[in-house]
């Protein structure tokens, strides 16, 4: 008997254990303040946050100015880092906004210009750069079907000028780029450098001065060569407009199929 009670008093006991509460292992944790969950860390607002219509992508991507330069203390200054790949670009890199006027021209973005009168220095902004562009229209034919006629008296050269710069055009003579001016600002012009029609074949041995006409129903105007160089087949930044009157030729490099020769004369 003094085993059963015994026995019972243990199991009593273990039962009390069990159901008391565990006082010990109770906790809480307070719920945390607004300004403790994760805050941005730029005082600016987020992109999402301005116009979404800005072009943010590497083609505006800007190379900054020097530094000590006078230009370098200005916002969005410097030198595009893709300057063929920014919507109306110039070769020069500055904001511009092309537009086929006949004759005409569209002002561009201004730029930095430095005061330097009194000794000292003062910063102001000019929005005076212009381009020029004059589009080919039906009344700039001539009766044989082209555009003109380019001569390069050092090369011996004298053809005629063709709108397009296909096999068809160049079979005989120069051919004009279609997205280029034919008479203010930059002319561009494509010919064979080998062949029966190697308008073009020594273009590469101008030198500084040689000088080029170009005839068309507006007139006639004589450029100079200020460069010759080399450039990548892909490299179509010469074509891009320009505010002074300047003729750009492009042929083939012989037996380099990935590269052309390119020849820039300015008006004299």
């Amino acid at each position: 008997m003094k085993r059963l009670l015994h026995i019972f008093l243990l199991t009593a006991v273990f039962a009390a254990m069990l159901v008391a509460p565990a006082h010990a292992l109770e906790y809480t944790i307070d719920e945390p303040e607004d300004y403790l969950f994760g805050r941005p860390t730029s005082e600016d607002a987020p992109y999402t946050a301005e116009n979404p219509n800005v072009d943010r992508s590497k083609n505006t991507a800007l190379i900054p100015p020097g530094f000590g330069t006078p230009t370098s203390y200005l916002p969005n200054s410097g030198e595009y880092l893709t300057p063929n790949l920014v919507p109306g670009a110039l070769s020069g890199g500055l904001v511009n906004q092309v537009g086929s006027v006949g004759g005409g021209s569209v002002t561009d973005g201004g730029y930095p210009t430095v005061d330097v009168s009194g000794g000292t220095s003062q910063f102001s902004y000019t929005t005076t750069q212009t381009t020029a562009f004059t589009e080919v229209t039906s009344d700039l034919y001539y009766s044989g079907g082209h555009l003109g006629t380019l001569k390069i008296p050092s090369l011996g050269v004298n053809v005629k000028i063709y709108e397009g710069t296909d096999s068809t055009q160049l079979a005989k003579g120069a051919g004009h780029f279609t997205n280029t001016s034919i008479w203010n600002g930059n002319v561009c012009l494509a010919g064979h450098n080998r062949g029966v029609t190697n308008h073009f074949g020594k273009i590469h041995t101008l030198n500084a001065g040689d000088t080029i006409t170009l005839t068309t129903q507006l007139g006639t105007r004589t450029y100079a060569v200020t460069s010759v160089t080399k450039v990548s087949e892909t490299d179509t930044s010469g074509t891009a407009a320009t505010s002074g009157n300047q003729i750009t030729l492009y042929t083939c490099v012989m037996n380099e199929r990935d590269y052309r020769w390119c020849v820039v004369a300015q008006e004299v």
